[in-house]
């Protein structure tokens, strides 16, 4: 029989975002000692699978369409309560409330090594067996009985933005359980979506947990440009420009993409081309 430090953590993961669903089952898919048994994007579903697969751990977006992640909480009967780490993308006027009641609260865009501390802080206590308390005490919130919150924990330190190594050849991502490489030549362009990147090469596009500016900074700088604040280009992509009215302009790129290139970015990507 398993002993409880070595059983695993059913997770199930509750977001009205796609994007953020997958970051989260990747995240998750790091730490061989939880399970994700299920994931959906409403609070109506979440109460149903939280009835139906009794998860350990919820991580749960507190806004969320029809039904927020608050009154998915009221709706669960304390028996059924698992563990909880709220995730949102909003202020923190709220979630002060409930951070001495819920186990931890991730602020989006929030890094690996914040997930990583959440994690290991919600698999020490369900694996002590201290779910009960923290079900006692979110349940008490729920009822307007709680005790005051206690001040937020310190904020935790940025990641340097600082290149380290030289300029970034190469760029790993995931799919599915392999981890693949490609060189930085084969991206054509890069675009922000929410906390992550996309990284366009020919056809396919990837997905990678990391912001752009981030990004831009481990990037060979002559060989790639920002042309929009949500935009990277790969330089030897660049087939045409378009100028359009108030000094903007459009990148067509040879594949025929189209990208917009901001007046303030304009003499930077010229300086590239070689052209100023």
């Amino acid at each position: 029989m398993s002993t409880p430090d070595t059983t695993r953590v059913r997770v199930l993961v509750v977001d009205d975002e796609v994007l953020a669903r997958t970051s989260l089952r990747i995240l998750l898919a790091e730490d061989a000692d939880v399970e994700l048994v299920g994931e959906c994007g409403t609070g109506r579903e979440a109460v149903a699978l939280v009835q139906e697969l009794s998860p350990d751990l919820l991580l749960l977006d507190v806004q969320m369409p029809g039904m927020d992640g608050f009154e998915v909480l009221q709706r669960l009967a304390p028996e059924r309560m698992p563990a909880v780490i709220f995730t949102t993308a909003y202020d923190a006027h709220a979630l002060r409330a409930f951070e001495v009641h819920a186990l931890d609260y991730l602020l989006k865009p929030f890094s690996d090594e914040r997930f990583a501390r959440a994690l290991a802080h919600a698999k020490e206590h369900i694996q002590r067996g201290r779910v009960h308390e923290l079900t006692r005490r979110l349940m008490g919130m729920l009822q307007g009985s709680a005790p005051p919150p206690a001040p937020p924990p310190a904020a935790p330190a940025p990641p340097s933005l600082e290149p380290v190594g030289g300029p970034l050849e190469r760029i790993a991502f995931k799919d599915g359980g392999r981890v693949v490489f490609i060189g930085v030549d084969e991206v054509d362009w890069i675009e922000a979506d929410d906390y992550y990147v996309q990284l366009h090469q020919g056809s396919r596009s990837h997905l990678l947990r990391e912001s752009l500016r981030e990004l831009e900074l481990r990037l060979p700088q002559r060989r790639f440009a920002r042309i929009h604040r949500s935009t990277i280009v790969n330089v030897s992509r660049v087939k045409e420009l378009r100028p359009l009215a108030h000094g903007e302009a459009e990148v067509i790129l040879h594949d025929g993409t189209t990208l917009r290139l901001s007046r303030s970015r304009r003499e930077h990507l010229l300086s590239l081309l070689g052209m100023s």
